[in-house]
C-alpha cells in the first residue's frame, strides 16, 4: 500500500489514480460522443431543394449597385444566407471576411434575408463584414429554398451548384467547399 504526505491519512494512491482514470475515461467517451453526434447533425441536416444548375438572380448590393448572378459566370461564387439578428450568421462572418480577403478571385456575397439597406449597413460595419452584402427579396430566397440560416450555397465557374452547407461554416470548411 502506498501513502502520500499530501493525502488525507488512510487513502491509498493506488485508489485516487484509479477513481481517477475512470472519470478520465467516462467523460473522455462522453466528450467523443458529443462530438460525433455535433457532426453526424451537421451533415445529416437536410439543405435546400436546389436544381442542378443555381437560380439566377439580380440583387441590389448595400451601395445600390445590381448584381446578377449569371453575370459572374466563369468564376466560383459563395453565396452566404444570413440575418444580423442570427448568431449563427454572426459567428461566421469572421470566417468569411479572412477567406474573401485571402481569395479575392473567388466572389463572396452575404445576402441578407431581412433588414433594411439602412440597418444592414450599420450591422456589416458593426460585424466587420469585408465582403458586398446583397438585400434578398422573397423570390431568391424562395428560389433557393433557404429555411434555415445560415445557409452557404458554392456555385461553380458553370454555374452548377458544387456544395450546398446549411449552419455555421467554419474557415477550413469553406476552403475545402471552393477547391
Amino acid at each position: 500500500m502506498i501513502m502520500n504526505r499530501w493525502l488525507p491519512s488512510g487513502i491509498q494512491v493506488d485508489k485516487v489514480k484509479g477513481v481517477m482514470l475512470r472519470y478520465l475515461r467516462d467523460w473522455g467517451l462522453s466528450i467523443l460522443a458529443a462530438v460525433v453526434v455535433f457532426f453526424a447533425i451537421g451533415y445529416l441536416r437536410p439543405g435546400p431543394d436546389l436544381p442542378p444548375v443555381a437560380p439566377d438572380f439580380t440583387l441590389a448590393s448595400l451601395d445600390g449597385d445590381p448584381v446578377q448572378l449569371s453575370a459572374l459566370r466563369g468564376q466560383t461564387v459563395v453565396l452566404n444566407f444570413w440575418a444580423p439578428w442570427c448568431g449563427p450568421c454572426r459567428q461566421e462572418i469572421p470566417a468569411f471576411s479572412a477567406f474573401a480577403r485571402e481569395h479575392p478571385e473567388i466572389p463572396v456575397y452575404g445576402v441578407a434575408t431581412d433588414g433594411t439597406p439602412a440597418s444592414l449597413r450599420a450591422s456589416a460595419l458593426d460585424l466587420g463584414i469585408d465582403y458586398p452584402v446583397l438585400v434578398a427579396d422573397r423570390a431568391t430566397v424562395g428560389a433557393y429554398d433557404i429555411s434555415t440560416i445560415p445557409t452557404t450555397v458554392v456555385v461553380g465557374p458553370d454555374g452548377a451548384v458544387r456544395d450546398v452547407h446549411v449552419g455555421v461554416m467554419m474557415g477550413w470548411q469553406l476552403d475545402l467547399a471552393t477547391r
